[in-house]
């Protein structure tokens, strides 16, 4: 298994032991963009199911939000965690800045451990996942299927 992990890059998880030992796709597992990415991804199924329960959320709102699970801006997430010192309410801002209406919609009624827990279990299982996998093929989640590498 080669050793990856650019260390600059929202794309790998930045340890020296990663770059020496672990493959790209378990850099990628554990980076920034694979948390952030996730993080959004959870909020739109709350949405969603926050929508189905009735609330007064718009198929609009979460149109937006599908169409910028992606758009994730680094530089103001890390800018908003700094005058908010909270990672989570950082990003929520930041997603909300490329979705602004359903800026209100997001994380509403969850906790930060909500995107916390349920995302380090993602990793997790996405991480035993690539370990029980023959020479380096990717099979599986979708996720994996498009890590860089």
């Amino acid at each position: 298994m080669a050793a990856g992990g650019d260390h600059g890059s929202p794309d790998s998880y930045r340890s020296p032991l990663a770059s020496r030992y672990a493959s790209p796709e378990m850099c990628f597992v554990f980076s920034d963009r694979y948390k952030f990415r996730t993080w959004r991804q959870l909020w739109l199924w709350l949405a969603e199911a926050e929508q189905t329960l009735g609330l007064p959320i718009t198929d609009e709102q979460i149109q937006e939000m599908k169409s910028n699970l992606d758009n994730i801006d680094f530089k103001m997430a890390a800018e908003e965690e700094k005058r908010l010192r909270h990672d989570v309410m950082a990003h929520v801002h930041t997603f909300g800045h490329c979705c602004p209406k359903a800026a209100g919609i997001i994380h509403l009624g969850a906790t930060s451990c909500y995107v916390g827990d349920n995302t380090a279990c993602t990793a997790d299982h996405s991480g035993e996942t690539l370990l029980s996998l023959d020479s380096g093929s990717l099979h599986g989640s979708p996720e994996l299927e498009a890590c860089p590498g």
